[in-house]
């Protein structure tokens, strides 16, 4: 077994990108403050110091502007990070995401490559109000072209996002930014986590819960309170939506019999939808229940923390789905 140590969400992301940087000098970081102040989150603290202005960027508030400075330095051989402070603010970089990024392999007839990575932040109770709490993982999940991990710990983050760097594909890194604080095991050495490789968190017999992100957390709760009442959950998550581990999916619908999907994006038309329907469409006939789904409530995001938290899927109600699915009422 390597060695381990404890160590933060934040910090796992840091020590990736630091690696990266030491390892590749086309790889550099440009986003609004993402230098002397490391970010509102504190992340990329002392990344200037070591790699200088040059290669810690800090740019002027225009998301289209840098994330398509960040595309044309890909495709001349760079290997930039583009940071987008919030997921909430893809919505301005998405011409340079969805119809440069993602198409310029395609469209140079596989004579060009952009190597980006665009990092941003998901996830609601944060107090941040609707234009700065979405979870927009969905949007760039459906373009083809573009890769998208959403790492739910420590480990997954780095072992994920040096991966991402290195890949000659333009991928979208989404993090928790209730989670930067999380602290897991994450081995000394290097390692690298493949896309398209799901992780079973926990192994169960009754029912699969599927989650990403922040849920990944909410669903071993759940399964805890399902263990005090003599019932089996096993957790799953798919760490990157695209690709999608499909078979790993399937695989436990069919020795549950059952699952519930979850995701803190929005419940209509997201990621939830698709992951019910592989599940269904490949363990149809091994299902005991229909698929459930279990997204963020169909409302911009509340300010008001008491109809915040209330938006998004807790341990509690997953509990009461699951219990339902598992007709223990």
């Amino acid at each position: 077994m390597p060695e381990t140590r404890e160590i933060t969400f934040a910090e796992a992301v840091r020590e990736a990108l630091a690696e990266e940087m030491r390892r590749d000098a086309r790889v550099f970081i440009i986003g609004e403050d993402v230098a002397e102040a490391g970010t509102p989150f504190k992340v990329l603290s002392g990344l200037v110091e070591e790699f200088g202005k040059e290669r810690v960027i800090d740019a002027p508030i225009s998301e289209p502007g840098f994330t398509g400075m960040g595309v044309g330095a890909a495709m001349t051989g760079m290997r930039p990070v583009v940071d987008i402070m919030f997921g909430d603010f893809l919505t301005l970089s998405m011409d340079q995401i969805v119809n440069q990024a993602a198409k310029v392999h395609y469209m140079s007839g596989g004579k060009s490559k952009v190597p980006v990575v665009f990092r941003t932040t998901m996830g609601a109770t944060r107090r941040s109000a609707a234009q700065h709490s979405q979870s927009l993982q969905a949007w760039v999940s459906h373009i083809p072209g573009l890769k998208v991990a959403i790492p739910s710990t420590p480990y997954d983050a780095k072992g994920l996002l040096k991966a991402a760097i290195r890949d000659d594909n333009p991928v979208v890194f989404i993090e928790d930014k209730m989670m930067y604080k999380m602290k897991g095991a994450v081995p000394t050495e290097e390692y690298m986590i493949p896309f398209g490789v799901a992780d079973v968190k926990q192994e169960g017999e009754d029912i699969t819960l599927v989650a990403t992100s922040s849920m990944v957390q909410v669903a071993l709760g759940a399964a805890e309170k399902l263990k005090a009442i003599g019932l089996s959950a096993e957790v799953i998550d798919p760490r990157t939506t695209t690709p999608l581990d499909k078979q790993t999916l399937i695989d436990s619908a069919k020795k549950t019999s059952r699952a519930i999907v979850l995701d803190e994006g929005y419940e209509q038309y997201g990621v939830t939808a698709e992951i019910a329907s592989v599940i269904a469409d490949g363990a149809f006939y091994y299902l005991d229940a229909p698929v459930k789904r279990m997204g963020a409530m169909n409302v911009p995001i509340p300010f008001s923390p008491a109809l915040e938290d209330l938006t998004v899927p807790t341990e509690e109600t997953v509990f009461q789905m699951a219990k339902s699915l598992c007709r223990r009422d």
